[in-house]
């Protein structure tokens, strides 16, 4: 039997088991019905940020950016298909720092866009700047304990 993974949904906040090796299949929230690991980029609130990166046992990968900034918007298109790549065995979320500095100054953020890497409740790892799809990929590879 496959091991049950935590993860936490990001738009009603409870937490949900997921054999691993369902992941593939779509798996949807338990109490909303939200697709869980759907490889699209999840704006997160402070509140998911700090549930999804203390339970999740599915890696989870946070871009911290703002509007204003051009290397952020610059990497956009490049964050989301590394998720896309990425899916199911990653979730991809990204957490507005214009909209919650606070959030910015709890996780240590000293320049955006930064990355953080979260699994079973922890930091795991980070990298600052702009980077390429392959390069976001290549990060979570070596830092990440996947599933299947």
């Amino acid at each position: 039997m496959a091991e049950a993974l935590k993860i936490t949904c990001t738009s009603c906040g409870q937490p949900n088991r997921v054999p691993s090796d369902r992941l593939a299949a779509g798996p949807k929230c338990g109490t909303c019905g939200t697709r869980l690991l759907d490889g699209k980029v999840v704006e997160l609130d402070p509140q998911a940020l700090q549930k999804a990166s203390k339970n999740d046992q599915v890696p989870l990968l946070v871009d911290f950016w703002a509007p204003w900034c051009g290397p952020c918007r610059q990497m956009a298109p490049e964050f989301a298909r590394a998720a896309r790549a990425m899916a199911p065995k990653v979730r991809f979320a990204k957490i507005n720092t214009e909209d919650y500095p606070k959030v910015s100054s709890k996780n240590n953020i000293r320049g955006i866009p930064a990355l953080i890497l979260f699994q079973n409740g922890r930091e795991v790892a980070r990298l600052a700047g702009a980077r390429p799809a392959r390069d976001i990929e290549a990060f979570v590879r070596k830092h990440a304990k996947l599933a299947g």
